[in-house]
């Protein structure tokens, strides 16, 4: 381990939701603590509701357990309406690795993000990835289409999908079959496994042209731990293609990292702005009048707003 953090789990989750609350500070927090730590491997696992992304993150966690490495989960949930809080609370579902010291488990509330990751996930990664973690797991919220963030903190990107619930190769024709790395067709003992794999390989065949790593197909049934060994033999050898070939893979990760968390700050800062001068107030009210409407509030934003970079006067 690279600190002690890491062996005080209570510290690390009070400063995790000190990142997640945006207290005064965390970011000074950070900066001493950051650590860049290109042996961490990252691991995203998204994919719609019910695909049982959980049972398959559990497993996981114990395969890598077995190796002696270290893992760090970050399970973003739904959130709560009145809180914000994560409502599904992954630390039950994974309740076996509750008193395992080489494993933290924390649960994130999306928070409204379109995107299936709390805004805090970046920053969490960052924390987690600095302390000394052999093994990071991001477990998405599981919202289908707009689940596509997880590209940009992940270097494996697992897609889990399940035969029988009818959408999930609509989704991927719509683009959600970009984001995979290595898809897992989980629950295979269903109904429905070879419609779906001969699908998911077709769309994979017909955009090969595309891929600078085509991703491979694993069959699972998490619950009864088959398929796994697989499975992360595929994890090893996507690990093994970035260290060899992956540089621009990483390069393009880092940059949409800093590129959200420009745009999180920027688009803070300016809110700020507008409602300490009233300006958002004064906008809604006009809309609710029939004075002006959204549009013209936005032309009226572009003509005003001006973001002055300040300079060193020397």
């Amino acid at each position: 381990m690279t600190t002690d953090l890491i062996m005080d789990f209570r510290s690390l989750a009070k400063l995790i939701s000190k990142i997640e609350n945006n207290r005064a500070g965390f970011e000074d927090d950070l900066m001493s603590l950051y650590k860049e730590n290109s042996e961490t491997l990252t691991i995203g696992i998204t994919g719609p509701p019910g695909a049982g992304k959980s049972s398959l993150t559990d497993r996981i966690i114990k395969e890598y357990r077995n190796l002696g490495k270290t893992v760090g989960v970050v399970a973003v949930d739904p959130s709560s309406p009145f809180s914000g809080g994560a409502i599904l609370g992954d630390r039950i579902r994974m309740s076996d690795h509750a008193s395992d010291p080489g494993v933290f488990i924390r649960s994130m509330g999306s928070r409204g993000s379109l995107g299936g990751l709390a805004p805090a996930t970046i920053d969490v990664l960052n924390l987690m990835k600095s302390v000394g973690f052999d093994v990071l797991i991001v477990e998405t919220v599981g919202v289908g289409q707009s689940e596509i963030d997880v590209m940009s903190i992940a270097d494996t990107v697992l897609l889990v999908l399940v035969p029988g619930l009818g959408d999930d190769i609509q989704a991927l024709k719509a683009g959600i079959m970009e984001i995979a790395d290595i898809f897992v067709v989980n629950k295979a003992d269903k109904d429905g496994k070879e419609k779906l794999l001969a699908e998911i390989n077709m769309i994979i065949n017909l955009n090969k042209h595309r891929f600078l790593w085509v991703p491979p197909v694993v069959e699972t049934i998490a619950t009864e731990n088959q398929g796994i060994g697989r499975l992360m033999d595929s994890i090893a050898d996507r690990n093994s293609w970035l260290k060899e070939s992956g540089t621009d893979v990483k390069k393009d990760k880092i940059i949409n990292q800093f590129k959200h968390k420009a745009m999180d700050r920027i688009g803070y800062e300016i809110m700020n702005l507008l409602n300490s001068k009233g300006i958002i107030e004064d906008w809604t009210q006009g809309i609710i009048d029939g004075r002006t409407n959204p549009y013209s509030a936005m032309h009226e934003l572009d003509k005003n707003l001006e973001i002055i970079w300040k300079k060193d006067s020397k």
